[in-house]
């Protein structure tokens, strides 16, 4: 049996179990090391996390810090493996560290990744079902289950008659609906903020559209040379006077796209159970002309997979809104929440994330699947509840 990490409010013996239930399902048990390199979680989360990081260094000068997720963890540990093969499953049970206005910051989580699955429906389904079946086993039964798939959006997107470079901001921002609403607002042509220093920025934008590519990314590169700014965020200047041209453009093509966000707003403003969510897409795709065909063949297959794994399609409720705001989730994402508002935030989080191997080193493309456990938040639910 593994050891199980004990954690306040949650009996040993069950946590053991949930660990038993995932070996039992073909998942082996690692533990990646505590500390990790810094700049992997900076490159692929965004300088975002950087405040919510514990950072230390190496003797070598390396930033390192405490893991602030197992994911990212897990996978490189899978890719450190000499032998490593294709399917493959692991479990965790283990802290991960992460700045909290409150408490210490040390959080206790379970949870179980699949890696390498190409019949992706099914594996959906399998760790979805695999997550319930922990929550039960801890004897949380009574919950919410919230689904969203960014491969929808990312069709929705697709379909519009929209600039690449708007396309691509869009999608970026998948995720954060407050920033993604005011993006489509501005789209639209909205009132910009009449912030001073917005609008300098916006000026020296605008002056960088229409110039020639070659001679604006110089000007660039230079006046950040003339700061000595080295690099941001792990960008060097030449990517930093990437990103600079690509704001000009968002600047100045900020207006005239009013058809298309409607249809975005309409799209994201879609929320139906499972049983009628399919329904809901097929309406919203037959009014806005979109075709959406093989993006919710793939929805309904997947419902169709959950749904023979014995959950009822009527306990899930898609929100087209709902993504993860992290590059490498890709797919299908969920939360699983306690029925009560007694507890804040999801007890547990999962998605898919098929890019994120690609981005470790991996060299090709490796589907994948998990979720995490939020053990505090669970005694916290079956505290409530007693």
């Amino acid at each position: 049996m593994i050891s199980a990490v004990e954690t306040p409010g949650l009996d040993p013996a069950k946590i053991d179990a949930v660990l038993d239930l995932f070996k039992s399902a073909g998942h082996t048990h690692v533990n990646p090391p505590i500390l990790q390199p810094a700049d992997v979680f900076l490159d692929l989360t965004g300088e975002d996390i950087r405040r919510r990081l514990f950072l230390t260094s190496g003797t070598d000068g390396v930033d390192l810090c405490l893991r602030p997720d197992f994911t990212i963890p897990v996978c490189r540990h899978h890719l450190a493996l000499q032998k490593a093969s294709l399917p493959a499953a692991y479990c965790y049970n283990g802290p991960v560290f992460r700045q909290r206005p409150d408490g210490l910051g040390e959080i206790p989580q379970l949870g179980a990744e699949s890696l390498g699955r190409n019949d992706i429906a099914e594996a959906d389904a399998d760790v979805l079902a695999l997550s319930v079946n922990a929550l039960e086993t801890f004897g949380v039964s009574s919950n919410t289950i919230r689904i969203g798939d960014e491969t929808l959006f990312a069709a929705v997107l697709t379909g519009l008659e929209l600039p690449s470079v708007w396309r691509r901001r869009l999608r970026d921002l998948f995720g954060e609906t407050d920033k993604l609403s005011a993006a489509i607002g501005r789209m639209a042509g909205g009132a910009s903020s009449d912030d001073e220093s917005r609008d300098v920025r916006l000026g020296f934008l605008s002056a960088l559209e229409g110039a020639d590519p070659t001679a604006a990314h110089a000007v660039v590169e230079d006046l950040l040379s003339i700061a000595g700014i080295a690099a941001v965020g792990g960008r060097t200047p030449s990517e930093i006077a990437d990103r600079f041209l690509e704001q000009a453009a968002l600047a100045s093509g900020a207006h005239g796209h009013d058809k298309a966000a409607e249809t975005l707003t309409a799209y994201l403003s879609l929320k139906a159970d499972g049983a009628n969510a399919t329904d809901a897409l097929n309406s919203f795709a037959q009014k806005y002309q979109l075709d959406l065909d093989a993006p919710i063949a793939a929805f309904e297959q997947r419902l169709a997979a959950v749904e023979n794994k014995g959950i009822d399609r009527t306990r899930l409720t898609f929100a087209a809104e709902f993504g993860r705001r992290l590059d490498y989730y890709s797919g299908f994402v969920f939360e699983i929440h306690a029925a009560s508002d007694a507890v804040e935030g999801p007890l547990v989080g999962g998605g898919r994330y098929d890019k994120l191997l690609t981005l470790l080193g991996a060299e090709h493309k490796v589907p994948s699947i998990g979720f995490s456990m939020w053990l505090d938040r669970i005694a916290a639910s079956i505290e409530a509840n007693s």
